[in-house]
């Protein structure tokens, strides 16, 4: 049984993507070069434009940004403004939701289904959606906006993920399941979303993670 006991829905979940930093994307070994990392931050691009395109909540959360983890991806600054500027700056918590800011802003959303990404899958990510279940979220992990730091690793954090009743997804499936129907009136955030960002051209040159 998966966490997602009401089905996505626009108007039902918000979008979580703990530390999307500039320097924490270097720990994610599992990418195999600058092509990879690239294509993670196309996908975080992708499926933020599209949230704030039609009016999912965004919540975002750093870890030290002055130390090793840099600041969050700068696209943030630019796509969601007003989620950037209040993002969740978490001072050596691990877990994201250990912290009380974080988990206020979560509740504050208002949305009973969580789609959740972190930037290292094992670290960043596990965490936070198995607490989130726990809390009685449901909860959809994004696997390609996350990267574990071993091939080995990202097995494992699947295995947890899915045993404790997360739903695995990545970005394309999840947007379509938000939709629900080529003619819904948020059709054309999903292309533009996914067109912006050049995602239809990475399918084109093919060999994507």
């Amino acid at each position: 049984m998966t966490a997602l006991r009401i089905p996505l829905a626009i108007d039902n979940t918000a979008l979580v993507l703990i530390d999307h930093q500039v320097g924490t994307i270097a720990w994610a070994g599992e990418l195999a070069g600058e092509d990879e990392r690239d294509q993670l931050k196309m996908w975080v691009r992708t499926i933020t434009r599209f949230a704030a395109a039609v009016g999912i909540p965004v919540v975002l959360t750093s870890s030290l940004e002055d130390r090793q983890q840099g600041p969050l991806l700068p696209d943030f600054q630019t796509l969601v403004p007003a989620a950037y500027a209040g993002r969740v700056r978490r001072e050596g918590v691990i877990n994201a939701w250990d912290d009380p800011a974080f988990v206020a802003a979560v509740r504050a959303t208002g949305r009973a289904n969580l789609l959740i990404g972190g930037l290292t899958t094992e670290v960043c990510l596990v965490p936070p959606v198995l607490s989130a279940v726990g809390a009685g979220f449901g909860v959809a992990a994004l696997l390609d906006v996350s990267a574990a730091g071993t091939r080995t690793s990202a097995a494992d954090s699947r295995d947890v993920m899915r045993a404790a009743g997360a739903e695995l997804l990545t970005v394309v499936p999840a947007l379509t399941r938000l939709l629900g129907s080529w003619q819904s009136e948020h059709a054309a955030a999903f292309f533009a979303a996914m067109d912006g960002e050049g995602v239809f051209a990475a399918f084109a040159r093919g060999n994507l993670r």
